[in-house]
């Protein structure tokens, strides 16, 4: 089964591809979707879907698991605009077909470390071993994309590893 981890953001979106099931997980692809600051929000969302809707077109994942939206009552415009972003990423997943499951961060961190309120440097150490990466991956987006996969396709039953 192909899944496709998304770390939702309007400057980087992470994505990761992996390959898993049959006791086995391959990194198939991966990388960030940029939009400039400078650039006005319908372009800026319009570069992301581009972006990711080509990914979902190449590799054609089953399932797209993407970081439940969480927000800091101090900034709620910074939610406002994670919901343009999460929008287009929704819709690029359902015109691939591809199901959308939403994990939160703290499921997440839970599910690689054993606690709720690990660090960054933490599930970076968990993915990188857990995928047997030669070195850590240099973007946290893509390691937060790449850490969703994983915990995402768990929470599905697949059998990532004998």
């Amino acid at each position: 089964m192909i899944v496709l981890g998304i770390d939702p953001g309007l400057t980087a979106t992470g994505y990761a591809v992996l390959d898993v099931g049959n006791g086995r997980t391959r990194v198939r692809a991966s990388g960030c979707a940029k939009s400039p600051s400078k650039h006005a929000l319908e372009a800026r969302v319009r570069s992301i879907y581009d972006e990711l809707a080509a990914v979902l077109a190449q590799w054609r994942p089953e399932l797209a698991v993407l970081e439940g939206l969480y927000a800091d009552y101090r900034y709620p415009r910074t939610a406002i605009l994670m919901g343009h972003v999460r929008g287009v990423i929704c819709l690029a997943a359902d015109q691939t077909g591809a199901r959308v499951l939403e994990v939160s961060p703290a499921e997440v961190k839970q599910a690689l470390t054993g606690s709720g309120r690990a660090t960054k440097d933490q599930i970076k150490r968990a993915v990188t071993r857990m995928l047997s990466l030669p070195e850590a991956p240099k973007s946290e987006h893509v390691c937060d994309a790449l850490a969703l996969a994983l915990v995402g396709a768990a929470r599905e039953g697949i059998d990532l590893w004998q």
